[in-house]
């Protein structure tokens, strides 16, 4: 069968016997950089076996097929823990905006190396500033003499800056939202210093990066100058959606451990909790369709994203009532899990932000 037919349930089987003869489980390592092997890993042995490259155009070493083939991948990976569920979850943000915005050659040689876990990269986009306002960011490029670029400024809570080889940046070369262009940086160019930042449940997942006089290719701008933009507007609503089909199979199993956890479970709550997940799952699988039938992802994915959010953290919350003390006087895995729940509303555009999306560019609500 060709991978333009391929069918998802032969995919799904083939993949489940391919994972149970292929032992990828993690090792005793469970720090940042024990994950991030772990998912170097993971992604090199699906490429080399060519599960990785289904989804994917030819163009950059994809065998082709629907992109739901991707999100059954991603969820066979999150049911069986082989990977932590965000940061596998980056290429379905970054490979399609490469893809769209760089030139070809850029992307069939670039992509190929972040599918098969030779490469991490980064997304360049918050700023102390403008974290969830893209359009007041500050970071600026300018032209110099020979079609190079330099940039200077500051992005922050940059996810894996200090492991990444690659960073799509968003600039300023201009005013308003048509001064907005986007990069395709080296990270180990001249001039670029990433701090990483610890967060309240104890991982330095993102950093701050510092860009001081960065020399850029001219033939590293993604699209035109001015297309920044738009690359985000594509960009986002992947991110607020797309990523989100390996979290929520990561959260079911976390549902399926409460479960087991509970001696004497509260049915209302944790039907509550399901019940949360399932919603988030079924528009998930929706998202999924739409994809599948060449629709473009717009500003509806920001209810994937507040949906995703909710579950998320009903979810925590309910372990943390039905599990008294485990959250404040343990290190259990539930500790941490629950701690970056509480970023489920902020990470990836706010919920307030998405909520306004959703009134104004959905249900026409205006400015006020």
């Amino acid at each position: 069968m060709s991978s333009t037919h391929m069918n998802v349930a032969d995919f799904r089987s083939g993949l489940r016997t391919w994972l149970d003869q292929h032992d990828l489980s993690p090792g005793p390592d469970h720090s940042l950089d024990g994950q991030v092997a772990q998912l170097a890993r993971v992604r090199r042995a699906l490429f080399d076996a060519g599960w990785m490259r289904y989804g994917w155009p030819p163009d950059v070493q994809g065998l082709g097929g629907p992109a739901v083939l991707r999100a059954v991948l991603g969820e066979e990976v999150a049911e069986r823990g082989l990977a932590e569920p965000g940061i596998y979850s980056m290429v379905e943000v970054l490979v399609p905006t490469l893809i769209s915005y760089a030139p070809p050659a850029l992307a069939e040689t670039m992509v190929p190396r972040l599918l098969s876990g030779r490469e991490q990269w980064c997304q360049g986009f918050s700023e102390p500033g403008s974290g969830s306002d893209l359009a007041s960011l500050t970071t600026r490029a300018v032209p110099r003499e020979g079609g190079d670029w330099v940039i200077t400024g500051q992005k922050v809570w940059t996810s894996l800056a200090q492991y990444a080889a690659r960073c799509v940046l968003l600039t300023r070369t201009g005013p308003g939202h048509g001064g907005i262009t986007a990069f395709f940086v080296d990270m180990d160019t001249p001039g670029i210093t990433v701090r990483p930042l610890r967060t309240m449940h104890g991982v330095d997942e993102f950093a701050e990066v510092f860009l001081d006089d960065v020399v850029v290719p001219a033939d590293r701008m993604l699209g035109r100058p001015g297309d920044g933009w738009q690359l985000a507007m594509d960009l986002l609503p992947h991110e607020r959606s797309t990523c989100f089909w390996h979290r929520i199979a990561h959260l079911f199993t976390r549902l399926d451990r409460l479960l087991d956890e509970t001696g004497d479970p509260d049915d209302d709550a944790l039907g509550a909790a399901y019940l949360a997940l399932h919603t988030a799952r079924a528009r998930s699988h929706t998202t999924q369709r739409r994809l599948a039938a060449g629709a473009v992802l717009g500003p509806e994915t920001s209810v994937d994203k507040v949906l995703l959010a909710t579950a998320e953290q009903r979810l925590f919350d309910t372990a943390r009532d039905l599990l008294p003390g485990v959250l404040e006087l343990t290190d259990s895995p539930w500790r941490e899990e629950y701690l970056y729940s509480r970023a489920a509303t902020i990470y990836g555009g706010t919920a307030e932000i998405q909520r306004n999306i959703i009134a104004r560019r959905l249900l026409g609500l205006g400015k006020d």
